[in-house]
């Protein structure tokens, strides 16, 4: 069921439609170095082929599982080879180019950037994790997305009319909704779901796929999650930024998300400290206090019981009023000290631990806060130079209004 054209190629329509850029490239003619980019099964290798079919020229093709140094070498000495007998440029596609190493990425940038092949890339990694520099800065980058709902019911339908086999029979859906569930937008998935199904039935009367049907093949519906991939840094960077939206369902969801697919339940603790501090911050500080106390509660029990105090976390970090002051003000501190470098301590600040010290005036004229009322007293501990630069900003919120207020108190010329 590979299509052979454009015309039979389903999905991807922000890249092969009318107008778009690998539309424009194959009408003409002229087609330049990329990687394609996307999850299983939404038609990369296809793209490729079809590419290379349209355009009539040499194609090569080779896998990053299989191949080295030494069979990138050989394809490029017969793409040149190729060259005097056609003014075409061949078209070396890999699949799984992620898996190249450094050095066999390396074999390829002479030939690419000579032009001596046009290099078309698939990978379900990113790139720029995965790809040496110098070789994505020859390359344009184009990302599929994976199939939706249409996408994937217009594929089943045409498998069940079209293929040489499946055409046989009388076949139709009651439902698609488990081949839905169970492909996640993976086409390739689909189809091989669609084919268990229907080698699982008596061949001898109409068959009609049910959703029932479909789970007694399947019996289980194992996660994408690659816990070193881009679905790792995704999903955490998703839970994050619920949390930090104050949504708890989608917090908890992508949590489970990751457990499903067997994630360390420590990172997800550790990521909810950095929550605690960087998004909730002094807006609640029992936060830091929940989140560290989870961290140990799931260091002591492990899983499955772990998934408890990480929901209780996450749940309570969404719900919390919001600050990333001190955040920000540790940030604006660092910035400031790269630019200002290193500005002498005022001498009452200093420690005097021997006698030489006390002479020079270190911590002369200190006063001790605790000797005064409400153990404040006015003096002056940034250096003369930056006396009035502020990096603590309170945000709106009930704990820092209260602390807002105190400084208002004790600093009236920084804060007013």
């Amino acid at each position: 069921m590979r299509p052979a054209s454009l015309d039979d190629y389903v999905g991807q329509e922000h890249l092969v439609g009318q107008g778009k850029v690998l539309r424009r490239m194959i009408d003409t003619g002229v087609v330049s170095s990329f990687i394609l980019w996307g999850p299983p099964g939404v038609g990369k290798t296809t793209l490729a082929t079809i590419i290379a079919n349209k355009l009539d020229r040499p194609f090569y093709v080779l896998s990053a599982v299989s191949a080295g140094v030494k069979e990138v070498r050989e394809v490029i000495q017969r793409a040149e080879k190729d060259r005097f007998f056609s003014p075409a440029t061949p078209i070396l596609f890999i699949d799984e180019i992620h898996r190249f190493s450094k050095s066999q990425q390396d074999s390829l940038l002479a030939a690419v950037e000579k032009g001596t092949i046009t290099l078309i890339g698939a990978t379900t990694e990113n790139p720029s994790f995965e790809v040496i520099s110098p070789l994505l800065s020859r390359c344009q980058v184009y990302v599929l997305k994976a199939q939706d709902r249409a996408s994937l019911e217009k594929l089943l339908d045409r498998a069940v009319t079209q293929d040489s086999v499946l055409s046989r029979y009388s076949i139709s859906f009651e439902s698609k909704e488990a081949i839905m569930a169970y492909c996640g937008g993976d086409a390739r998935k689909a189809l091989n779901i669609l084919e268990l199904t229907v080698n699982s039935q008596p061949i001898n009367a109409p068959i009609v796929i049910t959703d029932e049907m479909v789970k007694s093949v399947i019996q289980e519906n194992p996660l994408m999650y690659d816990k070193d991939g881009e679905q790792h840094y995704d999903i955490v960077s998703a839970m994050i930024k619920s949390i930090r939206g104050g949504d708890p369902n989608a917090a908890v969801y992508y949590m489970s998300r990751m457990l499903a697919g067997g994630e360390d339940p420590l990172f997800i603790a550790r990521r909810l400290i950095i929550s605690a501090s960087e998004d909730i911050g002094l807006a609640n500080p029992n936060a830091m206090l929940i989140a560290n106390a989870c961290f140990e509660a799931v260091h002591k029990i492990g899983m499955p019981e772990a998934r408890i105090p990480l929901a209780n976390c996450i749940i309570y970090l969404a719900t919390s009023p919001k600050s990333n002051s001190a955040y920000l003000a540790v940030n604006s501190a660092m910035q400031f000290i790269e630019k200002s470098g290193n500005i002498p301590v005022p001498l009452h600040l200093r420690n005097a631990p021997t006698k030489l010290m006390r002479e020079l005036n270190y911590g002369t004229d200190y006063k001790y806060p605790h000797d005064y009322p409400g153990n404040f007293v006015e003096q002056r501990y940034m250096p003369d130079e930056i006396k009035n630069v502020v990096f603590y900003k309170p945000q709106n919120n009930a704990q820092e209004s209260k602390m807002l207020e105190r400084l208002k108190v004790w600093w009236k010329k920084i804060y007013k």
